[in-house]
């Protein structure tokens, strides 16, 4: 049978061609106006069950105004599939979806078909800057002694070293310095003079370990973090000065130390781990063990402190996503989005379900997900495409190669990467991409342009030579070594700065915080100390982005990225800023484009001017006229 439509001017074709050995052959066509913009990466998108198979149609021609793609693809008899086709329109992300499922073979005419834009980022998380807070490190404002809980252990003073390893009983990440949530509330000044208007917070909920990513009761804050009524406290006070708070959401595992759990018996509710009969039992995923002979819970990635919820239990759904779960419970206290730890550990309809919940709570309610590889392309899932999910990703896919061509002068691997995301995600997933200069799980910052430590960064560019305990805890640079890391640091933050997405500030690196790895670099914020001159840069580059607010959704245009410097353009209507950045220690010399020759706005870094940027120097030509040097 064939399937034929029209609407808006858009036409396709789903035409059956030969039987196969499994299935039968389709010609797949669309045909659509070229004045809808200009059109790329055209996809049909066929949804099996839990699977989902993109087909990337061919460009056939343009003709009288219309733009034909096609494509020959193979489907299966015994399945019923939902369709629809996808494509960037003018970079932005189109739909013409199918709103129910069908029968491919029994296909009935005359089906309604629509042409939508779906993705949406809220304005409030576009091109602004966040601060990302490890809380138990960064500030304690709580006057009450923390009192003794089981398998923890407080740090007697705030500048004791972290501890790296595990304890007598091999226990790990369980030292706390009592960093809170009211110390948050007393250095909100501090964190406004950064110009930063998203609060990012670690996990805070009741757990056992210092990182809290494995929950032991999602309903209460940890008491080492303080109350429910404190981050409700916080979440006033920033909102107040203009501020979002987002908190960090895991819902892939909880802690084996757990109410739900209970491994250890330390809670009164029976848990899954004890009885198949707990209320909890149907939380959690499990395997069939063909040595034991058992069914056994599965661990993420191995450690058994850390069991796997199941995402399809209707039990752990309605307790999370339902009416009055833990999602609802923390909106009521005044969050205003979350971030999705191990995102691509979630399963698709987990993740529309929790949009659900939260775009309940507030219609801007902003979803971050961690997903370290391409959104995109990860698991054929383009966890950014369907327009239900999240609204933008950690951006590791691309500080990944930025890193590297500050370190090697990877131009080829930066150049492709930029041209790829613009290329493949929708436009405000780029404006509300989180860029960090760096994050709990890698190196410091001000680190990771030490060259001692490199190594051959085949992975990641910041999984650097941190292989021995004792070699992490060991390490410091000299001074000579610290100042020139902290040259190139800058053009990097100010590269950073310029760039489309949130500029995102792990506490610390504002002043120069110090920790190869993903425990020494959790250091307790350094009060009493730190690099002032570098916390006055961090400052300006706050200032920019609030006197710029074009950036926060202007186009990225890359003139140049060579083995020297990079040079790149955001532009929005008549708002223009032109960027060079020298990641040399040498002078560089630059052809200032004509349109900014004249009266101009100019940011400099070093000692940079129109036409030449001085070692690791930068400077960014916006068309008003007034100079800032930093």
């Amino acid at each position: 049978m064939t399937v034929t439509d029209r609407q808006d001017n858009i036409s396709f074709n789903i035409l059956p061609l030969d039987k196969t050995a499994n299935g039968k052959k389709y010609k797949i066509q669309i045909q659509v106006p070229m004045s809808a913009g200009w059109i790329e990466h055209m996809n049909f998108v066929v949804e099996k069950g839990r699977e989902t198979l993109y087909f990337r149609l061919d460009h056939v021609k343009n003709e009288n105004g219309i733009v034909y793609f096609e494509k020959e693809i193979e489907l299966e008899t015994r399945a019923i599939y939902r369709y629809y086709f996808s494509c960037l329109i003018n970079n932005q992300l189109k739909l013409v979806k199918k709103e129910e499922k069908i029968d491919p073979h029994r296909i009935i005419q005359d089906e309604m078909w629509k042409m939508s834009v779906n993705y949406k980022a809220p304005d409030w998380a576009k091109g602004k800057m966040m601060y990302h807070i490890f809380v138990d490190r960064f500030n304690r404002g709580s006057t009450e002694p923390m009192q003794p809980m089981p398998r923890r252990h407080i740090h007697e003073s705030w500048d004791e070293p972290v501890v790296i390893g595990g304890d007598e009983e091999g226990i790990w990440n369980n030292d706390f310095y009592g960093g809170d949530l009211k110390g948050i509330v007393e250095k909100l000044d501090y964190i406004e003079s950064l110009g930063v208007s998203i609060l990012y917070l670690s996990p805070i909920v009741y757990s056992q370990s210092t990182h809290r990513y494995d929950a032991s009761d999602y309903e209460t804050v940890d008491p080492y973090a303080g109350t429910n009524e404190d981050l409700k406290a916080l979440c006033d006070e920033a909102h107040k000065r203009g501020m979002k708070v987002v908190l960090d959401a895991v819902f892939n595992h909880t802690g084996s130390d757990s109410k739900y759990f209970n491994k250890y018996n330390a809670f009164p509710e029976v848990g899954a781990y004890q009885s198949e009969e707990s209320k909890y039992t149907n939380f959690y995923r499990k395997h069939y063990d063909f040595n034991t002979g058992k069914m056994e819970f599965d661990y993420w990635w191995g450690f058994d402190t850390l069991p796997v919820c199941n995402g399809y239990s209707p039990e752990w759904q309605q307790y999370i996503l339902g009416e009055k779960g833990i999602i609802d419970q923390w909106f009521n206290l005044g969050i205003d989005g979350l971030r999705l730890d191990v995102a691509d550990e979630l399963t698709d309809d987990f993740i529309d379900m929790i949009r659900v919940a939260v775009k309940r709570n507030k219609e801007d309610g902003f979803i971050l997900g961690e997903v370290w590889e391409n959104p995109m392309t990860k698991d054929n899932r383009q966890y950014l495409k369907k327009g239900t999910g999240m609204d933008s990703v950690m951006n590791y896919y691309f500080i990944g190669p930025l890193i590297k061509y500050f370190r090697y002068g990877d131009v080829t691997g930066l150049a492709n990467r930029i041209r790829e995301i613009r290329n493949l995600y929708p436009a405000d997933a780029i404006n509300a991409g989180m860029n960090f200069t760096s994050t709990h799980d890698m190196t410091r910052g001000i680190n990771l342009w030490d060259p001692r430590i490199f190594k051959n960064d085949y992975g990641w560019p910041w999984n650097l030579i941190n292989d021995s305990h004792e070699f992490c805890k060991r390490y410091n640079m000299t001074q000579e070594e610290y100042n020139r890391a902290k040259e190139i640091y800058m053009a990097y933050v100010f590269s950073l700065t310029f760039m489309p997405g949130i500029l995102s500030v792990f506490y610390g690196d504002e002043v120069g915080v110090q920790g190869i790895g993903n425990l020494n670099n959790r250091q307790p914020f350094p009060w009493d100390g730190g690099d002032k001159e570098l916390l006055e840069f961090f400052r300006k580059m706050g200032q920019v982005r609030k006197e710029q607010p074009f950036m926060e959704e202007a186009d990225l245009k890359v003139h140049d990225i060579n083995v020297n410097y990079m040079a790149f353009e955001r532009t929005n209507g008549e708002e223009k800023t032109f960027v060079v950045v020298n990641r040399t220690p040498e002078e560089q010399i630059f052809i200032v484009p004509e349109e900014y020759k004249q009266s101009s706005q100019v940011y400099t870094l070093k000692k940079s001017y129109p036409g030449s940027v001085g070692p690791y120097g930068a400077i960014a030509i916006k068309k008003q006229a007034r100079m800032d040097t930093f």
